[in-house]
Parts: structure tokens; C-alpha cells; sequence
């Protein structure tokens, strides 16, 4: 087994091998990954096995810490379909011998929760458990399945009743400067944080991947009353950000807006994600924010997070 740290040098490699991985998406592109590069110090890894690539590791390191990967959502071990379990131990004992010999003292692992898997790809969690890595956060994801959705409860289908009064209307957009200002006013009110990117920064990575980020918005004649910015991949459609107006939450423009996604834009999908609804570290559940996400027919997935001692 050979492992080759990442350089631009690979990059057509790295993404021919994630677009045909069997639980890769386009988060895990290097055009994706690179978008904010100058905020990570890039130690991604690629494993050759008799000089075919096998796998490879999206990961950055902060001083002897190794992360999976800082800057992504999740970005576990990337594994095309000819991945079985012995080989991803293999794997794991070249890539920790490898970063211990670096003198790295620590490896924090996210895992690629399963609904992003286009085949099973969870061999990398039989190796983490041998790795004796340990379990430190477990963050909870409202999905829907979309082939067998569940029921809106009462309030839900009370607010779209309202809606379809109101003369709203829905269209794709690209005003990722005024959703941003809603978002962020929301995340600062409510949680006293920021969102993880500007609209310089969403404008540019949509840019790079227009069949995969898209922001939906509704509006009451010129008034942007509320927009939902998805990431779309294979299996699933991800609110990345979800963000509503006072006004548009009194007439019930979100619930008008993401019944249209989920009946007429993403039907086909498998998941709807609405996203996580835990803080710090897990160990919080919002749970005024899940009962919402819940009133959808959405159900919980979970996020985890490895920790291994080196």
C-alpha cells in the first residue's frame, strides 16, 4: 500500500475518484474543497494499491491534530465500490502509521452519514472501531424519506392553507446577498453565530457547481419574505441554510416554500435533509428546532464524530 499526500499535481485523480465513489459527492471536489484553502493547512492523502488508487482522505491539519476535513461537513474515507472490509483495514494501519510517523498526536474522523452512500460504505467504521477510535459527538439530522414520507402534522398543513392566499411567489434565484443579510440576522438573534460562508463565497461555489447549489426564495411581490439554499447530490437534497422573515413566518411562506421542494423539485430524490439540530457537541438538543423539522414527516439520522489517540 502507498500513500501520497495531496497536490495540485492530483487533482484530476482526486476528483475522477470521487465522482465515481461509491459514498463521495461533490463536497469532496477539490474545486469545492479549495474554495476556502487559504484557511486550512491541506493534508489529504491518496492510497494506491499496486498503483491503482483504492481510496483517498479529504483532511487538514491543525498543529499535531489531524482533522476530517475542518472546512467540510463530513469527509470521512472515500472508497469506490471495490472497497471490502479487509482492505479498509489496510487502509487505516497505513494511514496511522503514516501520520504517527509525522508525529501527529490525533485523528478526528468525520464520518459520511449513510445517506450520502450510493452503495454501502461503512467498512471505514468497522475500522475505526479496530483503530480503538472513540465516539465524541453525535449530532442529530431531520431527514425525510422521500419514498415513504410520514404526514405535516396540523399546524403545518394549517399554515399552507394560509400561504396559498398570500399571492407568493417561488422562483430560483441568485440573490444570495439579501438571503445571506435574513440568514445571518436569524443565526445572530437566535444562536449568536454567523453563517459558515459570505455571498461572495456562495455565489463563487455555485458558480463551480450550478446542478448542485441552488437557492429557492419567496417573494411577496418585490419583498423576499424567505429562501432555502440546497445542496444536491446523487441521493440527497441538503438545506445548507434555511432562513424566513418575520412576516414571511406570520404567513407561512417557509411552509409554502418547502412543500414545493419536497413535492415538486426533489420528489425523486431519497432524502430530504433538513439538517442538524444539535449544539455543542451533541450534547444539546434544540429541541423547538427538531419539533419543527419533525412537523415535516422528518425523522433522525445521526452525524458521528471519531476521535483516535496516536
Amino acid at each position: 500500500m502507498e500513500v501520497i499526500k495531496y497536490s495540485a499535481n492530483y487533482k484530476d485523480a482526486w476528483d475522477a475518484f470521487v465522482a465515481t465513489s461509491k459514498n463521495g459527492t461533490f463536497m469532496l471536489q477539490r474545486d469545492y474543497m479549495d474554495y476556502h484553502a487559504d484557511r486550512f493547512e491541506d493534508h489529504s492523502l491518496l492510497f494506491y494499491k499496486k498503483g491503482k488508487l483504492v481510496a483517498v482522505l479529504p483532511a487538514n491539519v491543525v498543529g499535531k491534530e489531524v482533522q476530517s476535513h475542518g472546512g467540510l461537513s463530513y469527509g470521512g474515507i472515500l472508497s469506490g465500490a471495490s472497497m471490502k472490509a479487509q482492505l479498509m483495514l489496510d487502509i487505516f494501519e497505513v494511514l496511522l502509521s503514516y501520520f504517527r510517523g509525522l508525529g501527529f498526536t490525533s485523528i478526528t474522523y468525520k464520518a459520511i452519514p449513510h445517506i450520502y452512500h450510493q452503495l454501502p460504505a461503512e467498512e471505514d467504521l468497522y475500522a475505526l472501531f479496530r483503530s480503538n477510535a472513540i465516539l465524541y459527538r453525535r449530532d442529530l439530522n431531520a431527514v425525510i424519506s422521500l419514498a415513504n414520507k410520514l404526514p405535516y402534522n396540523n399546524l403545518r398543513k394549517r399554515k399552507l392553507k394560509q400561504a396559498a392566499l398570500q399571492g407568493l411567489q417561488i422562483e430560483l434565484s441568485q440573490n444570495y446577498e439579501q438571503f445571506l443579510s435574513i440568514s445571518q440576522q436569524i443565526l445572530t438573534a437566535k444562536y449568536n453565530t454567523f453563517p459558515a460562508h459570505t455571498a461572495v463565497e456562495l455565489q463563487l461555489i455555485a458558480s463551480r457547481f450550478p446542478d448542485n447549489i441552488k437557492l429557492y426564495t419567496i417573494t411577496q411581490g418585490s419583498i423576499l419574505l424567505a429562501g432555502i439554499l440546497i445542496f444536491e447530490t446523487s441521493t440527497v437534497s441538503h438545506c445548507q441554510y434555511i432562513a424566513s422573515t418575520p412576516q414571511g413566518q406570520n404567513i407561512g411562506a417557509l411552509d409554502l416554500l418547502t412543500d414545493y421542494l419536497l413535492t415538486k423539485v426533489y420528489a425523486h430524490k431519497l432524502y430530504f435533509s433538513f439538517g442538524v439540530s444539535t449544539e455543542q457537541q451533541g450534547l444539546y438538543l434544540n429541541k423547538d428546532l427538531m419539533l419543527n423539522k419533525e412537523s415535516y414527516g422528518a425523522r433522525t439520522i445521526t452525524h458521528d464524530f471519531y476521535s483516535i489517540n496516536l
